[in-house]
């Protein structure tokens, strides 16, 4: 059997034991950290973050406040407001950075391929044509070709304007 390799991501891994806390409950305790903790909105319920070790530039997830690895454990407004952010954030991909496409999905679970199987998330992953290449398997890096503070600063402003369109839309 071959192995591909994601190197890119042996920082989060080197780090996740390390962790004093869920990296998604410090970010959902501390609104005054979303800038450095990538948080590009809040909900009631849920939240929206960009994944720090990106598998493609503007990769986001959205999470729910409460503290559980058990999709069964959400309750319906939960799901109900998680799923209208992960809404928000594609159309806020779309504005911001125009992917071609999405991979959406949940990896409940270790053996699924949760790398934090304790605080349930959605990944939402702009993909673009061409986005695959030989970097990640020849040289043994994942190429992202922009800057996270960038893509954060983009985001917020794509969805303070569609929130800004919906109110209008409203009126």
């Amino acid at each position: 059997m071959e192995r591909l390799y994601s190197p890119w991501r042996s920082q989060y891994i080197e780090t996740y034991d390390k962790m004093e806390d869920c990296f998604l409950c410090a970010a959902a305790k501390n609104p005054e950290e979303d800038e450095k903790r990538l948080v590009v909105y809040r909900g009631k319920k849920a939240f929206i973050i960009m994944n720090l070790y990106p598998y493609n530039a503007g990769h986001l997830m959205v999470a729910p406040y409460s503290h559980t690895g058990d999709y069964t454990q959400l309750d319906d407004n939960t799901l109900c407001e998680i799923s209208q952010l992960t809404k928000l954030g594609i159309k806020a991909l779309k504005k911001a950075l125009n992917p071609d496409g999405f991979n959406l999905g949940y990896n409940l679970g270790r053996v699924a391929g949760a790398g934090l199987e304790t605080h349930i998330h959605n990944h939402i992953v702009p993909r673009w044509n061409g986005d695959t290449n030989f970097m990640p398997v020849i040289g043994e890096v994942k190429v992202i070709s922009q800057d996270l503070k960038d893509i954060y600063i983009k985001l917020k402003n794509s969805i303070r304007e569609i929130l800004e369109e919906r109110y209008v839309e409203q009126d």
